[in-house]
């Protein structure tokens, strides 16, 4: 009798739930369509739609966040105009659903589509307008865009200037320019976020705010400190760069050791002597040397060399498979016996698949404030490090053995990066390194162990935005800023 009377009660519990799922999903739809009547049906994709899954699974980059036990969305909304985002916003407050803002997908641990709590994604991969102004040097970018469509567009009408953002073509402009975003051009220009001049968000109140309205705080803390803890950030206005017509590409040989590559903004004539005089040793000769466009670097750098410009438009070119990644920024040079190190633990078993990528920082990031942006990792800095392990198998066995490795080198790295705090690139998001609580308040001491190795002492003025901005912290995430108040 006993377990009868166990068995109904779960019963009921469980109908209860599904009860309440299903009210709280057909009022948010109702409060969609009363504030957005005439155009909303069109971008709003519940379970039922026949779209709904193809919709959510094209855009997932990480496939360990693509099985059947990931929780998904009650709806996903593909905004076309700023109203449909407000109404968004707005009824999912009024009916306590979290928001997941996804432009490309490539979040490293599927925070853009992911949550543990009932959630609505605001998918912008219709919403990619870019205006290109060749006099004034500007582009108004929508965040739906992705890199290679930005690059793709400054290319096919011009060839002298340029944008310093990421190497990867898929990746979303929303989530790289508002974590910082760096490219081959960083020593030269910064990063992508140091070269923003406006931008448009909704904010809590379902506010439309250009730089202007928002106030320089806010301002400040899209770009470099996640734009998705403050609202909903619509498009970005960048500065564009001046590139010379020539470029040139130092080659590298790729062994199981390593792979070298770089650039310099001008011909192989001005490059050599540099190197001669600075890296004797490496004995680079004319040879080792490819002049090229910029935009022609770009493809190459992606292993797209030869191929025609329209190959930057195409948002599903990239190989997908699961991953896990983790970054360090190294300020002294790791000695020689520390590589061997590094070397042995790559023939470990979990070690296949593994990426190793060391991007030198210097230049004109050395020469910009800590405090300009929310991005911190500026003078003092070698180079970033980005570990990732990749793999192809299915199964949480696996997936456990390659991310036991990975946490496995990255522990044995620390002797050898920054320290107090071990600095981390908000972008390579790492959630090994702490979270805030699913549910409940999450308290500033807590959000400090992960937001400190982010944004260093700049996480205190983060802090103080949100509060101000967002202060009952709607938009909360695993990493999101926490709200003082």
């Amino acid at each position: 009798m006993k377990n009868l009377s166990l068995k109904f009660i779960v019963a009921i519990t469980i109908g209860f739930v599904f009860s309440c799922a299903s009210d709280i999903h057909e009022n948010f739809l109702k409060c969609l369509h009363f504030h957005n009547s005439t155009s909303i049906s069109n971008v709003v994709y519940t379970k039922s739609s026949s779209a709904y899954d193809s919709l959510l699974h094209f855009s997932i980059q990480n496939l360990r966040f693509s099985s059947n036990n990931i929780p998904k969305p009650l709806v996903i909304v593909t905004p076309l105009q700023p109203c449909h985002v407000q109404a968004t916003v707005i009824c999912s407050q009024r009916h306590g659903l979290q928001i997941r803002i996804r432009s490309g997908g490539h979040d490293f641990e599927g925070i853009s589509y992911v949550s543990q709590v009932p959630f609505v994604i605001i998918d912008f991969i219709n919403y990619r307008n870019i205006q290109v102004d060749l006099q004034d040097r500007t582009a108004w970018v929508q965040v739906g865009a992705t890199v290679g469509e930005l690059y793709y567009s400054i290319a096919t009408k011009t060839s002298t200037l340029a944008f310093p953002a990421g190497v990867c073509p898929t990746v979303g402009v929303a989530g790289q320019f508002s974590g910082g975003g760096y490219g081959y051009l960083l020593r030269k220009y910064g990063l992508a976020a140091d070269n923003i001049m406006d931008a448009h968000i909704i904010d809590v109140k379902g506010r439309f705010l250009d730089r202007e309205a928002m106030g320089e705080d806010l301002f400040w803390a899209i770009r470099g400190g996640g734009g998705a803890s403050f609202g909903v950030i619509l498009a970005w206005k960048i500065k564009l760069v001046p590139v010379p017509s020539t470029v040139t590409l130092n080659k590298g040989e790729l062994t199981v050791q390593a792979l070298f590559q770089g650039l310099f903004l001008g011909g192989v004539d001005k490059v050599i002597p540099l190197m001669r005089e600075s890296f004797l040793e490496l004995g680079l000769v004319k040879e080792d040397c490819t002049e090229m466009s910029w935009i022609e670097f770009t493809l190459h750098s992606w292993g797209f060399g030869g191929q025609p410009l329209e190959v930057l438009l195409n948002r599903s070119q990239v190989t997908r498979d699961s991953f896990k990644a983790k970054s360090d920024y190294v300020k002294h040079p790791i000695p020689e016996s520390g590589l061997e190190g590094l070397w042995r633990l790559f023939y470990e078993d979990g070690g296949k698949g593994v990426l190793m990528v060391i991007f030198p920082f210097g230049g004109r990031m050395g020469e910009i404030p800590e405090s300009e942006i929310p991005f911190p990792h500026r003078a003092g800095v070698l180079y970033q490090i980005q570990y990732a392990v990749h793999w192809e198998e299915k199964g949480d066995e696996v997936a456990q053995r390659h991310i036991h490795w990975i946490r496995k080198l990255y522990s044995y790295m620390e002797p050898f990066v920054s320290k107090s705090p071990r600095e981390a690139y908000l972008n390579y998001r790492d959630l090994d390194i702490g979270v805030n609580n699913i549910h409940g308040y999450t308290s500033y001491e807590q959000a400090s162990i992960w937001g400190f190795k982010y944004f260093k002492n700049n996480f205190n003025r983060l802090a103080h935005v949100k509060s101000k901005v967002d202060p009952l912290n709607f938009f909360r995430y695993e990493q999101s800023i926490p709200s003082l108040m």
